[in-house]
Parts: structure tokens; sequence; C-alpha cells
């Protein structure tokens, strides 16, 4: 243990858990010695390319790969016409007829979207392989095609997919409460119609692949960044008809993750076909306008929403219909058609509730997992339209909120959907932001401004952080869906010599698993976490594992201190066992302190963890009559989830953190450009394992809901082609446009999480909310409402300019 991790605990501190030690992965990626999937590199290995469609919608009427396949150096060319006689189109979650829907890892017969693969090429280098793309000729007839979700659902649009028969992918509605009788006994309700944009993460390391089939033992080994390899199995199992026993997964260090390296299979399955007809190792990875045209994107989702109102700003309830782009293919979808309701009133109390949601296909980039994934446009939606009504009242939106919050003695908080909110203060984080900004002299500054021809803004976003999911909620989907529930695996052991290692089932990005793991299981054993070593990486021939294992929901922390407890308990209880019989006492007088087992009523009794371990694994004559040898645990945790009922109530996560945000902006109204002049956080995600790390997942999900929120959207022209396709276009901040943020936390333990902690990191879309709420609250005095969630200046401009024409005023008079 280093002498600054000394300094700072106590001599009689006897938990490890709640102390911001430095991470154990840090010293190996800040000296280069990460091991990234691009540092994979096996002997005989070749390179692949992928020719993609340039088109939204077309169908393939000639392809000839003739010239490609000669072309020096190719050594195998793959055709979507091939990948449809060898492999079966992935498996689906939808509903029928949606779940007729063909999807191939490449274009079979018809494009579906502009980048979509189209031929694959493996070569001795990717220069070859990506000279031979040009060396192809593909003609297409061009059809008509669909951009947006409202039209796509229209008599006369397209169908993208012939099979399914229909752009609709699924609707549902949700009903509770009494919202006709709401509407009916407002004093007002407000109305308004929103959009939130489509963007996506843009992690430093892009997908990649390594595919290797060794025909000597006939095992498939796949090395990627996926950060949730074990979902790919049956996906990938099934669709290239390959027995799961002989998938080997590996992943190394993670550049980045945040939900888009989920949706890989597609890529994976590609290589791996590539792999075996080329007979070598076949390595793919993605450039970045790969990534932006053709990853995932997050949801995009337009929504009408009425919120019945009282004077006194009392909200009775919501009325909503959700129209969600989901883009050309289905993939993890429609999983984000139900899991926007694991925060159905956000932080909320009312009751009445309605909403109509329907999940559509489009001539798009098919969507997947992004931070927040189908919560955060929810709740962007839920904060935007709460300062909309406030407004409308002449209420401050502060005080419209603490209004309505659901109060600290209301948990556990059941919400209309079913949710079970496990402990929070929201009044108390709001106050301490507040507090924290100035938000009284930020008005009076405001107002003075005003008077001078400036605009400040003033936005508030408080987001339900929910974590650890319920795959339960896929049965609102149909009842044929497999899944439900969720469970993470653990090994501990004790080798003979007396040393701790540990195995985890999580993929981490970056999350610092190595770090929590060894504090949790070192307080266990009464050590340092210098005595615990933790696994690096993922490898499914090593590491224990459930298929819902991954880094993904805000769930690694929870789940994987849910395996680690019940792995050390496993463990302690046999070395107790041992301890007694060589101590001659009884086990439950065994107590773990400084690498001994201590008698408890008499702590000069004791005997070194290394004893132990010896006699357990090879001293075995001294071990109980009858008891096996060794000091190996393996637990798999899963918390007490159900199946939704009738009205499709259930618990959708396990935990429920939550973040306010509060942001001073200041625009100029001659340009629409504006810039943050302060930032606030206060986020309480339970009993903090490592405060450090905490504050670095705070961190970076406020700078990347910032970047969404004033940088980052995806353009598509009238033809369906991607405008920001590149880093000159999709905007991604740097350092210099993130704002000094100011941070607090509270730590309100979660009523049914282990060791009261809660998932941290999804509060990514908080800043989506505050930004939209500050830009409104600026432009307050020309009368406008926004209703996007992407403020670009150039838009900003133009709603102002059609309010104020050129020629008239630049500032309405009266500020």
């Amino acid at each position: 243990m280093s002498a600054t991790i000394t300094e700072l605990i106590k001599p009689e501190a006897k938990l490890w858990m709640g102390q911001p030690i430095k991470r154990k992965e840090d010293p190996r990626l800040i000296t280069g010695m990460g091991r990234f999937i691009d540092d994979v590199k096996l002997s005989g290995m070749l390179y692949a390319a992928f020719l993609r469609s340039p088109y939204a919608h077309a169908r393939i009427k000639k392809l000839d790969v003739s010239k490609a396949e000669r072309h020096p150096g190719v050594v195998c060319v793959l055709t979507g016409e091939e990948v449809a006689k060898l492999t079966d189109p992935f498996l689906q979650i939808s509903p029928h007829p949606a779940n007729k829907l063909k999807d191939y890892c490449l274009a079979v017969d018809k494009v579906h979207f502009v980048g979509e693969p189209v031929v694959a090429v493996a070569a001795e280098t990717r220069a070859i392989a990506e000279d031979a793309l040009e060396l192809i000729e593909v003609e297409y007839e061009v059809l008509d095609h669909v951009l947006d979700a409202r039209k796509a659902l229209q008599s006369d649009a397209p169908v993208i997919h012939e099979e399914v028969g229909s752009n609709l992918v699924f609707h549902g509605t949700w009903d509770y409460g009494d919202i006709e009788g709401a509407m009916n006994s407002a004093d007002k309700v407000v109305k308004a119609s929103l959009h939130f944009h489509r963007f996506s993460s843009t992690p430093i390391e892009t997908n990649g692949v390594v595919a290797h089939l060794d025909r000597s033992t006939g095992f498939l080994t796949i090395y990627c960044n996926n950060q949730m390899p074990m979902f790919c199995v049956p996906w990938l199992s099934f669709g290239l008809r390959f027995p799961s026993n002989r998938m080997r997964f590996i992943t190394g260090d993670i550049g980045g993750g945040f939900g888009v390296k989920i949706i890989s299979y597609p890529y994976i399955a590609l290589v791996c076909l590539l792999a075996m007809k080329a007979k070598r190792p076949v390595k793919w990875i993605e450039d970045r306008k790969e990534h932006l045209i053709a990853a995932t994107h997050g949801n995009e989702r337009s929504f009408d929403v009425e919120v019945p109102v009282k004077k006194d700003g009392t909200i009775l309830g919501m009325k909503v219909v959700a129209y969600d782009d989901c883009g050309a293919y289905t993939r993890y979808e429609p999983a984000g058609a139900t899991i926007w309701a694991q925060v159905t009133p956000g932080c909320y109390r009312f009751k009445n509730f309605r909403m109509d949601f329907y999940q559509v296909m489009t001539n798009k980039c098919p969507v997947g997992p992004n931070r927040g994934y189908s919560r955060m446009q929810h709740l962007w939606m839920i904060e935007r339209i709460i300062d909309i009504a406030a407004k409308e009242l002449g209420i401050d939106p502060a005080d419209m909120r603490l209004k309505n919050y659901i109060a600290p003695e209301e948990m556990p908080y059941v919400t209309p959907s079913g949710g079970v909110y496990d402990g929070g203060n929201y009044a108390e984080s709001l106050r301490k932001a507040l507090k924290l900004i100035d938000y009284d002299g930020l008005r009076e500054e405001q107002a003075i401004a005003r008077r001078r021809g400036k605009l400040i803004g003033i936005g508030i976003s408080t987001v339900i952080d929910s974590g650890t999911n319920n795959f339960g909620q896929v049965k609102i989907l149909t009842d044929a869906n497999p899944f439900s529930g969720n469970s993470e695996a653990a090994r501990v052991s004790i080798d003979g010599l007396g040393q701790i290692q540990v195995a985890l089932g999580t993929v981490p990005q970056g999350q610092g698993h190595e770090t929590f793991a060894s504090q949790i299981v070192a307080d266990e054993f009464g050590l340092t976490p210098d005595q615990v070593t933790v696994l690096p990486w993922f490898d499914s021939a090593v590491n224990p594992y459930s298929h819902q294992s991954g880094s993904y929901a805000s769930r690694s922390a929870v789940m994987g201190t849910g395996a680690l407890l019940g792995a050390t308990k496993k463990l302690k209880e046999k070395a107790s066992i041992i301890a007694a019989h060589l101590l001659g006492e009884t086990p439950d007088l065994i107590e773990f302190r400084e690498g001994n087992a201590v008698v408890r009523t008499n702590p000069e009794k004791k005997i070194p963890l290394w004893q132990i371990a010896n006699a357990a694994w090879v001293n075995n004559a001294l071990l109980p009559k009858g008891m096996e040898p060794g000091l190996v645990a393996i637990h798999f945790w899963r918390p007490d989830f159900t199946f939704p009922d009738e009205k499709w109530r259930l618990n959708q996560t396990l935990t429920y953190s939550y973040q306010t945000h509060v942001a001073a902006i200041e625009l100029d109204p001659d340009t629409g450009k504006f810039r943050i002049l302060r930032y606030v956080v206060v986020d309480d995600c339970g009993r903090q394992i490592n405060p450090m790390i905490v504050e670095g997942q705070v961190h970076g999900a406020a700078a990347h809901g910032i970047g969404a929120a004033m940088f980052e959207n995806f353009y598509y022209d009238a033809n369906g082609q991607l405008e920001s396709s590149t880093f000159v276009d999709y905007l991604v901040p740097s350092a210099v446009d993130i704002p000094d943020i100011m941070t607090s936390s509270i730590e309100t333990p979660s009523l049914f999480a282990p060791k009261g902690i809660r998932g941290v990191g999804e509060g990514g879309g908080s800043p989506l909310g505050a930004i939209s709420n500050a830009v409104d609250d600026a432009l307050r005095p020309f009368g406008i409402t926004i209703t996007d969630s992407h403020q670009n200046p150039q838009e900003i401009h133009a709603l102002i300019r059609r309010k104020y024409p050129r020629g008239g005023h630049s500032v309405p008079s009266g500020l």
C-alpha cells in the first residue's frame, strides 16, 4: 500500500469501502501498457473491410465481386447471397409481425440505410481490402425511403421490410389512474410537442473484432470489445449455426462503451464468417466514419404531451403520445419501447398517467443502447414540460419541482408503472444545488442583465439514474421472450500461499472494476486492497459469468458486489471451519482480521490465513474429516425480480440513483450562441464504494450530456445521407468546451441493493434538460419555447429571427 493511501486511512479504520483510493487499473493505462482490441495480433491474420450502401433504400439488382476476388492480396470475399445460405436471420424480441424481420450481417437483396454493409473483403492488409472494395460493381434500383417516424406510419409510406409488411415495430398503451378525470379537474392543461434528437457515443476506441476458428479443436475464439459479450451468444450461435459450447469470448481493456458497444454482434458474425471462409484469423477495426454512420445511434423520439395542473403548480398527471424512431433494424429493440417505464413519473408523485408509445422503423442507422438508454428521452421530456408548465403558471421552476417531488418519507415509493424507488431526497439535492450555484443571486443578476440587453438563463433538471435492469420488462413485448430478471457471477479463491484472487463476470470499460472489487473483498477478509488481485479483462474460458453478465445499465457495482459478497461468504464459511478445527474452537467464534483468522473471545488466539490455505490445498491431511480440499467459491447473485402483471406493472430495475443539475448560461441573441457560466451537479448513488471513482463517473456523464445538448447531433438530408458523418460535422466537445463543474453528493443508502449502493454513470441525460431549460429561460423575453433537446445556435438564431425579423429590434424592448 502506498504512503499516500496510508495517510488517507486512519489506523483505526476497519472498512475500505468508502475510501477514495487510486484506481488499480490506471498505471497500465496511463503508461501505454493497456491491451486493446487493435493490440491483438495472431499469426496469419487477415484484415477486413466492408463495402457499404450509398443509398437509404435500394434493391440490389446486380453484384459483381470477381475483380475484387482476383485482386492481389485478397483472400476471400463475402456477399449477402452467401450469408443468406450460410446463416439464419438474427433473433428478434419484437412482437408479431416485426418478429418476422430478416436481419443478416450483410444486406440481402436490399439495402435499408446509408452505411449498411453490402460486401465484406478479407485481405493481407487493410489497405488491400479497401482497394478491393473499389473494384466491386453494384447496380442498385433506388427505392422510396422514409426518414421520419410519424411519416413512416402513414399508409403511403414505403415499407422498409416487406416480410414484416409494416414499419410499426411496437405499439403499447400504459394507462394508470384516471388521466381523463385529472384533465377535467385541472385549472389548466399544458400542451407541447417535443423532439429528442439523434446522437450517440463516441468512445476513443471504436468497435473491433478478431475472429479465429481453430480447425484442430473446432473452437471459435472471438476477441472483441463488446461490453456485454455473453448477450451475444444466442444471437451468434443461432445466427451462425455454431454451437455455443465451442465459442470463446475474450475482451481486454475497452476504450469506452457507454452502450454503443452492445450491438456489435452483426459485425462479430460477419468477421467470424470471413475467418471461417478464409481459414485464417481475421481482424476488423471500425474507422470513425463507419462508427458514426453505421454503429448504432441513440433513440430519436417525438412527444405530444398534455399535463393537467392546478394553479398552485400541483401536477395531476401526464398524457403522452410518443413516436420512437429505431432506424432500419430492430436489433436490441423494441426494448427501448418499454425501458423508459422504469422511470414513468421521473421524480414526481403524480399517479395519473397515460402513454401511447409507437416504435417505428425508418431508413436511418439502427439504434441501440446509449448512456441512459430510453430513459433519458423520457426524463428530458418530463423536465422540459415541467419548466413549460411553470412558465405558463408564473411559478419559479425550482418551486414547481419542490412542490411535486416525491418526499423521502414516501420511500420506498411505488410508481404508477410498478417501479419501486429505493430511497432518496430529491428536494435536498435541489436545495443543495441551488445553494452551490447561488440561485437567488443569479436571478438578481439575470434581471439586471436583461435591463442591459443581455440574456442569462438558468435551467434545472433532476433525473432518475435507474440501474440493474430487470429483463422481465421484455415480456411486455411478447410472452415468448425467454428473458427475465438479472444475475451476475464472481469467483473468489485463496491459493495455497494464502493469496486472494478475484474474477468477475463484468466487462469494464474504465469504471474501475478491479479497484472496487478489491475494496469489497478486502473488507470481508480484513486485508488491504493491495492484498487482493482482481483478474483484468474478461475471458469466457476463465471468468465466471451469467448470460446477463456485462457492463451496462449502471449495474456492475451493484451486481458485482452482490456476487462478491456471496462468494466471500462461502469462502469465509469454509475457511472458518478449517481455522476452528486447527485452533480447537467452534466456527461461529472465528472472524478475519489483518490476514488472520482470530477467535473473537480470545484475540490472541489466531492462525494466519496462509496456514489455513496451506491446509486446504497442500497439507490437507489436517482438514476436518470428509472436507473437500481447496478454497474456491463461485457465486451467482440475482435480485428478487418479478414479471409484469396484466397492466404491465413491474419493478423494471433494482436501484434508482438520481442527479440534480443546474446550469447558468449567457446567450447572444444576435448569433444564437451561448456559453455556460456556471454548472452544478448533486449526485446520490447511495453508499459510495470509492468516492474518487464516483466523482469521475459524475464528471464523465455530465460531459457526455453537455456534448449532446450543445454539440452532437446526427443530421440526415432529404436523401437519407448522414451529413454529420465525421468529426468535422459531428462536433464532440473537447476539454475547453466543458465548463468547470461544481459537484456535491448525498449518500442515501439503497433500501434493496447490497451494502446500500446504487449504480452511477447513467446521469448523462441530466444536462440535456438543464441546458434546454436554461436556453428557454434566457429566451423568455422573446416568448420563445424550446421544443428540441439539441441547442444549435443557428436554430436558436432562426427562432429569434422568426419572432423578430431583420429590421426589427435585435432584442425586444422592455428588457
